[in-house]
């Protein structure tokens, strides 16, 4: 790759907290890092927590606000960054390849763009806080552990489930819903960066046959694409024991390109 700038995409119920390890990661290789927050989400979950539910603020945060905040800060740059996005943050790097954006992008365990579903019952799970039409749209949602736990890392528990679930937030409802709008959509045909899908062969809340569905919708792109799943992992394999397998993956894909 000509560039060493990465720019790390956190998704939702999470904040750029979630990318220290990489960050420090991809550092001590050389790259130049940066994470940056979505809106209101620039200060500690402690501190995002306390504000729940911000009804007039995080409430009020729209997929298009969030789209904004990385548009600004990739038009900013002197060069195209490497865009590498977990979940939410995945389908963001999407959309800002297809806008022009990024010399590479990954995407792990990406959520999907508009018209790439599925009906399988983890998913659906999962993501019925967001979906739920027995609350209103302006209430932002905060996981319960169990609901982390289910979605984010099943297989954690006791006090390594504790402290995952310290790093939650609560989340605009309107962003994952702006999912199933226009807002994601993405012309598949249009010529883009490398990108690379990264899946979790375990992952609830987008489970690796999205992944794929989402992968072969650029089949007659032309540009390159690349698909692997990793076994066992889940949701939150950007931070479970073993996010360096991950990590190193990543970084032999970039050096290959």
């Amino acid at each position: 790759m000509n560039t060493k700038n990465v720019v790390f995409v956190h998704g939702m119920f999470m904040t750029s907290r979630c990318w220290r390890e990489w960050i420090e990661y991809f550092s001590r290789r050389g790259f130049d890092c940066e994470a940056p927050a979505w809106p209101l989400k620039d200060i500690s979950p402690a501190e995002i927590r306390a504000k729940h539910p911000d009804l007039g603020g995080e409430g009020k945060v729209r997929l298009a606000d969030v789209v904004a905040t990385y548009v600004d800060y990739c038009s900013r740059q002197n060069e195209r960054v490497i865009l590498i996005g977990h979940s939410l943050g995945g389908l963001i790097v999407q959309i800002l390849l297809s806008r022009g954006f990024g010399a590479a992008g990954i995407v792990i365990d990406s959520a999907p763009p508009k018209g790439v579903v599925t009906t399988k019952f983890s998913f659906v799970k999962s993501n019925w806080p967001l979906l739920t039409p027995f609350f209103p749209r302006n209430v932002p949602v905060l996981l319960t552990k169990k609901q982390f736990q289910y979605a984010f890392a099943d297989h954690l528990s006791g006090e390594a489930l504790d402290h995952a679930y310290e790093e939650v937030v609560p989340q605009s409802r309107y962003v994952g819903l702006d999912t199933l709008t226009n807002e994601a959509k993405i012309d598949f045909t249009k010529k883009r960066a490398p990108l690379l899908f990264i899946a979790g062969e375990c992952d609830h809340i987008v489970p690796p046959s999205l992944n794929e569905s989402n992968y072969r919708k650029y089949a007659r792109n032309g540009s390159r694409t690349d698909l692997t799943i990793f076994p066992k992992k889940r949701h939150n394999l950007i931070n479970d024991e073993g996010w360096r397998e991950i990590a190193d993956y990543c970084l032999s894909w970039l050096n290959a390109l």
